[in-house]
């Protein structure tokens, strides 16, 4: 009979393309829906949210002047190593939800098939959101979309994973970078998320995930006057409004939260929240 001691995972942060732990040094204790201990995942503190904003600027430039054809590639890569980690999603899912192997197992296929699904937007999306319009003239004017900048993304705290990649992957296909929260109850899809964001294409700072106190996190990059929107899937009410108030300073986008069926076609909504529109105007004839 062995008696060998498995190897426990140690989780940590996504900041910039690396994995730092806590600048703060703290974790807390991650449980199943029985109330089992399943690991410590990084409490996060104030200066690990600032530093995941500045990776995210960082990482603007570079991501928001990829081709939108790249983009879809990068997605599309990522889609492919998460389902070649499927079991350990699946796994991960059914302990941070308590639901049965073969429920997990559709809440992961369905995430894997809405990363592909906004893969393929990537290039498609100003098709929808940008315009030739008419005027009367000797000009012509194209609308065409652009990318907010930076966001905040508060992850939905009862979907760990489906729901998760519903906030990600429509923020970061059009062109924005991402500050992402993870569900405070169940963080570890998320950070196993990051581990394959890490060894997929996704360049360093387009996304970066922190777990913790959402309460805590929240309002810091509410008020942060380098993050361009903040997407409030999970916040509940209150903290939503304190977190509207605090966007208000700097005129963030700001995408309320609301109940979602997150299993439900998710439609554009998502894919145009965070986008901008620039017009050019253009005399004929030169």
């Amino acid at each position: 009979m062995s008696d060998r001691l498995s190897v426990l995972k140690t989780y940590k942060l996504y900041v910039g393309g690396k994995f730092p732990r806590s600048e703060s040094g703290r974790v807390y204790e991650v449980t199943d829906a029985k109330g089992n201990w399943l690991a410590n995942a990084p409490l996060s503190s104030r200066k690990d949210a600032r530093d995941a904003v500045v990776a995210a600027r960082k990482a603007f430039g570079g991501w928001s002047g990829a081709t939108a054809y790249n983009r879809g590639q990068v997605l599309y890569r990522v889609a492919e190593m998460l389902e070649g980690r499927r079991d350990q999603f699946v796994s991960e899912v059914a302990d941070a939800e308590g639901l049965s192997k073969s429920k997990a197992a559709a809440q992961v296929d369905a995430a894997i098939d809405r990363w592909v699904w906004y893969a393929g937007w990537s290039d498609k999306v100003a098709q929808i959101a940008g315009s030739a319009n008419p005027v009367a003239g000797p000009y012509f004017n194209l609308s065409a979309p652009e990318p907010t900048g930076v966001v905040a993304v508060l992850a939905p705290q009862e979907s760990s994973f489906l729901g998760l990649v519903s906030v990600i992957a429509p923020a970061v296909v059009t062109g924005n970078t991402a500050v992402v929260v993870t569900s405070e109850g169940a963080p570890l899809p998320a950070l196993s998320l990051a581990e394959v964001l890490a060894t997929s294409d996704v360049p360093g700072g387009v996304v970066n995930i922190l777990s913790g106190r959402t309460a805590e996190l929240a309002p810091p990059l509410a008020a942060h006057q380098d993050v361009n929107a903040i997407d409030l899937a999970g916040a509940d009410a209150e903290l939503a409004k304190s977190l509207e108030t605090a966007a208000a300073d700097n005129l963030k986008r700001v995408l309320r939260p609301g109940r979602v069926d997150w299993t439900a076609d998710p439609g554009t909504d998502r894919l145009l929240a965070f986008l901008e529109t620039k017009t050019v105007w253009h005399p004929m004839g030169v």
